[in-house]
């Protein structure tokens, strides 16, 4: 180890003591969460607890995704919030998630045995690197008669005590340099035990998401039988039975009434372009075609042509996603444009797509009045479910007054042909 190596080694150590010594204060100021949550859980027979204890919790989580955001880039790893989320977002189910959430009571043990490890593990670094300061500067303070009584104190003024202090300084530098580095990671293990799931609980919530996922594509897609077979019903095969009597009844006067056949002649092609036009659209909603012609830089671009307002399209991929995945972006996209139309009052909106990583990334934007969410049987919630049979997620960014900003991603890989577009349409 050359100089310069253990010059900025030293200089790396005193930093992270000297941080681990600060963050002494912001273990310790998490301790009156613990009493405030407690206390809400019985108000919420009186109603008024519910709001205290979403709140209370709330306050809780922000001040641990900041240990654990300090604890993922000690250990270099993401430790990711490991909460459960209701389909249900009202007040009562988020409360009943929250009290039956194993998590939120590892987190309420958490605080007051962080408030003592962190302390330990932030003095403790400091405390090495000043002995061993102190061991050095001792002799010299003698020296110069500044601590005289102390260092005399110290050496019990025998002939080789003179050198005992430095010995000892150098010894704490030595321990110091060793233990600061362990020590934080040590304190930062501490805090991904409490904070983040571990294997067994990650593969149970593993488990409750692909069960939940399942049940809502199988419900999505019983809805979607249900809607083909009422369409059929309702149109294409009504159009065709009528078809069918207007061939007969012309079969019965062509030979009597030649004009009268040729009317419901009329009549029936009329109704086969109909119910092939109703086909068509029924076709579409299910695959549209430009979305296997063209693929998903096409598809999006046409979706724009034919939204109620201006649609800017930026797409950039280096191929194309698998069928399925591309049929979820296209209606998801589709989805949430309708949503735009219909709700948010914009006068633009943009679509912009990505891949990265190896997820195909979806950002829908609008210049409306906000306040969107993700509410039960809503149209950003029929996303949610969408995406989430193939692994994907749904972000919302909607603050009241606008913009609105919805972001989806789904893992995917994709072929090699490349599709790179920008367009605007009015």
């Amino acid at each position: 180890m050359t100089d310069h190596d253990l010059v900025r080694g030293a200089g790396t150590r005193l930093r992270a003591a000297a941080l681990a010594l600060a963050r002494v204060p912001l273990c310790v100021i998490g301790l009156p969460l613990v009493p405030l949550q407690l206390y809400a859980y019985p108000l919420v027979l009186v109603t008024v607890g519910v709001p205290m204890l979403l709140l209370f919790t709330a306050l809780a989580r922000r001040y641990l995704d900041v240990h654990r955001w300090w604890a993922g880039g000690v250990l270099g790893e993401e430790v990711a919030r490991p909460y459960r989320v209701p389909a249900n977002r009202g007040p009562m189910t988020r409360v009943r998630a929250i009290a039956t959430d194993p998590q939120t009571w590892k987190e309420l043990a958490f605080l007051p045995l962080n408030a003592v490890v962190g302390v330990a593990c932030g003095v403790l670094p400091a405390a090495l690197w000043l002995g061993g300061a102190f061991g050095f500067a001792a002799p010299l303070l003698w020296i110069a008669g500044a601590d005289r009584v102390a260092y005399t104190a110290i050496t019990t003024n025998t002939p080789g005590s003179f050198l005992l202090a430095p010995l000892v300084g150098l010894l704490h530098l030595a321990v110091a340099w060793w233990a600061t580095p362990r020590v934080v990671r040590l304190h930062a293990r501490f805090v991904r035990f409490f904070l983040a799931r571990s294997q067994t609980e990650a593969l149970t919530h593993r488990v409750r998401e692909l069960a939940d996922s399942r049940a809502d594509t199988v419900d999505a897609q019983a809805a979607e039988l249900r809607r083909i077979e009422r369409d059929l019903h309702d149109g294409a095969q009504a159009r065709l039975v009528a078809l069918g009597m207007s061939l007969g009844m012309a079969e019965e006067l062509l030979a009597r009434d030649p004009e009268a056949a040729r009317d419901l002649l009329v009549e029936a092609r009329h109704s086969s372009s109909q119910a092939l036009s109703e086909l068509r659209d029924l076709v579409r909603g299910i695959h549209p075609p430009v979305l296997a012609d063209r693929g998903l830089d096409g598809a999006l671009r046409a979706l724009a042509l034919t939204t109620p307002l201006p649609v800017e399209v930026d797409l950039v991929l280096d191929g194309r996603p698998d069928a399925p995945v591309e049929s979820a972006a296209y209606f998801a996209v589709a989805e949430a444009l309708t949503n735009v139309a219909k709700h948010s009052g914009a006068t633009s909106a943009w679509v912009r797509v990505r891949h990265e990583n190896g997820r195909l990334g979806l950002m829908i934007g609008d210049n409306g009045r906000g306040g969107a969410e993700a509410a039960e049987n809503g149209g950003l919630r029929g996303i949610e479910r969408r995406l989430a049979a193939f692994d994907g997620t749904l972000g919302i960014a909607s603050p009241v007054g606008g913009p609105t900003i919805v972001t989806m991603e789904l893992p995917c890989a994709l072929s090699s042909v490349k599709t790179s577009s920008s367009s605007g349409t009015a």
